[in-house]
Order: C-alpha cells, then structure tokens, then sequence
C-alpha cells in the first residue's frame, strides 16, 4: 500500500476564482504570473497557454495603467485559465477590469485611496460575484508601520494584515483570500501560522523575490513546506527569477513531494555511483524533458543497479532496475520483461506512455461507472 499523506489542512471558507475552487477540501491551486509588457496581447496570451499548458490553475497579470486594463479585456477573452488583475493605487483600474470579466482583484484597500473609493471597488467586485486578494508584503509596508517596528517583522506583516481584513469586513465584504509574504523564510512562515489563527479565509502562500532558479526553488521548497506540512495554504505561487514555467513546475513539485497534488510523473531516481548498470544522470535528464507533456499522475522508479532497484521497483506503477547484462522493468510492482542498453531511453518512454494512457483509460472508466 503507498504511503498517504499524513497533513491534516486547515479549515477555510471556499471562494471561486473564476471556475476554479480555492480553500475548503479544494485542491491547493498552482499560480503564477505573466513577465510579459500587458499592452502585448499576443506575447502575453501566449505565455498564459504556457503556463495552463505546465499546469496553472490560475494566472496573475499585472495591470498597471488604463491601456493594459484595455488589453486585459483582449487578454480575458483568450485566456484557458482564471486570470487575477495584480493592481495598485487606481481603483478606476480595479473597477474597469471588473467590468471586463477579471476573475479576482489583486488589490491593498489600503493603497486605494479615500473610503469612498475603496467602498466603489467592493461594490463592484459584490456585482460581479469577483473576489479580492489581500497581498501584503515585508518590501512595500505601510510608512506607519515601518516607523513603529524599525524593520518588517512578522508582526508588522500581520498588523498590516488585519488593517486591510478589517476594511473588507466593514463593508460586509468576505469573499477574499490573503498573502502575507517576505523573501525571509522565517518571517513568512511566522506570519502565516499567526494570521492563520485569526482568519478563516484562504491563504495564497507564496516567499516573495526568492531568487534565482535553483536558489529560490529551495528557500521556496523549505518555506512552503514548513507551512504546508503545517495544513496552512490553499493556493500557492514560487516567485522565481525565471521562466514563470518553472514556478509552475516547482510549485507541483512541492506538493507532489508532500503527497498533496498528483499531476504528471513523480520520478524516483537514485543519483548513480560505480554499481549503475547504465547512466541513470543521462536517462533521468531525458526522460523528464520528454515526458513533461504527461499529466496522469504516474510513479517511476528510475535505479541503476539492484541494491535498493528491486525494492523501488515494486511500489510504483513503473520501475527499470539496472541489470548485466540486461535491465529489468516492473510493471505494477511486477518483473515484466528485460531491457538492454541499446535505445534504452527511447524504449523507456514507450514503455511509459503506455503506462500512463493505460492508468487514464483506467481513471475514466471508474469515473463513467460512478
């Protein structure tokens, strides 16, 4: 039997972010954000494809002026997933994309401006049945608040929080989730676990501007994981400084590790030595490109030699044990057949594509017979 995840999430309220459900016993839904110029309707819709074609479940587009929010009508038109219009400042934006059909305002009431402008953009989200994400972050908080706490703490991001929380209550306003992020691991996580105690709405996590590809995929791996394991998060977003692609790989990757989201092939792989039968390193490199337009959820066992292979072998769906002269595939836990070195890769993904439209066929017919 394989291992189920132990986490018991916490409880929010659902809200809708166009079609797709964050919060209650939804999934945790995969964000990321366009780097394209918004004016740039073809360039931006393009990426957005990328990223529902890498998995999104929600994309954000920032929408700094009047002319991007006339492009963002273009942009909604054509996009496949919910798209989130990132706005500061002009509440005429806010209201104007609401107009045109934005499936969630990413907004501060705060730094919208005067009360009566605040209450016009949340009448307009409560006509158009849009929620309002809060975004705090350590790098722009209130001038107040930096005074009093000489530096962003944990604390400083909650307060800034509930400033913001308080206003939508005001206006009988409860359809909205919150991010409260800092490019310190520790002040995010602390922050989360304190303004999850004090609100029931859903949370978008997120360590903000955590660097580059390799180094911000771990501070975001750690930071997420800590509040994740903690049940804390119902969407997620890894700002990386890269391809927004690769935020949305990583994001899965996160989730995948800790058995929260199944999409696509979770690879065990061993990371070789003198015993390997074949060059695991140069399978694993090509097997991952090839075989990242797969979305069944799908485990594969990739070992090089028959130490710890066997074993692997027999948990997975897929499992090649490294062999001499031959390797040895499982099949559902099972020796199957034996495969040489020749074309290895090449016989591989065969093997494993039919694999996975096997377990889909499978799937679909459960779902028919339910």
């Amino acid at each position: 039997m394989k291992f189920e995840s132990p986490i018991k999430r916490r409880v929010s309220r659902q809200i809708m972010v166009g079609d797709v459900p964050v919060g209650g016993d939804a999934p945790i839904a995969v964000q990321s954000m366009t780097n394209t110029e918004t004016t740039d309707v073809q360039t931006t819709l393009g990426q957005i494809q990328e990223l529902a074609d890498a998995g999104a479940d929600i994309v954000r587009v920032s929408v700094p002026t009047m002319d991007a929010a006339e492009s963002f009508k273009l942009i909604k038109q054509g996009s496949p997933v919910p798209l989130v219009a990132d706005i500061h400042f002009d509440y005429k934006i806010a209201l104007k994309v609401a107009e045109y059909g934005v499936d969630c305002l990413r907004i501060n009431p705060g730094n919208i401006g005067k009360e009566e402008r605040i209450r016009e953009v949340i009448a307009s989200a409560k006509d158009h049945g849009i929620p309002i994400r809060i975004g705090v972050n350590a790098g722009s908080l209130e001038k107040d608040l930096q005074k009093k706490y000489g530096e962003p703490t944990p604390a400083a991001l909650v307060e800034s929080a509930m400033r913001h929380v308080e206003i939508l209550q005001r206006h009988n306003f409860d359809n909205f989730k919150l991010s409260l992020k800092a490019s310190d691991v520790f002040m995010t996580v602390a922050a989360y676990r304190e303004i999850a105690r004090l609100i029931d709405q859903p949370l978008h996590l997120g360590i903000t501007e955590a660097g580059g590809f390799r180094a911000g995929a771990v501070k975001s791996a750690v930071g997420l994981g800590m509040l994740l394991m903690d049940g804390i998060g119902d969407t997620l977003r890894v700002s990386l400084a890269a391809n927004p692609v690769e935020e949305v790989k990583v994001g899965y990757d996160i989730l995948k590790s800790l058995k929260l989201r199944s999409k696509g092939i979770n690879f065990i792989a061993c990371p070789s030595c003198s015993r390997q039968n074949f060059d695991v390193v140069k399978t694993m490199n090509e097997l991952e490109t090839r075989l990242e337009d797969i979305s069944t959820p799908l485990d594969v066992a990739i070992i090089g030699c028959v130490v710890n292979g066997p074993g692997e072998a027999k948990e997975v769906d897929l499992g090649l044990t490294g062999g001499s002269p031959n390797n040895l595939v499982y099949v559902d836990g099972k020796p199957d057949h034996k495969l040489s070195n020749d074309d290895l890769v090449d016989q591989l993904e065969k093997r494993i594509r039919a694999q996975a439209e096997a377990k889909q066929a499978q799937e679909e017919n459960v779902i028919a017979k339910a």
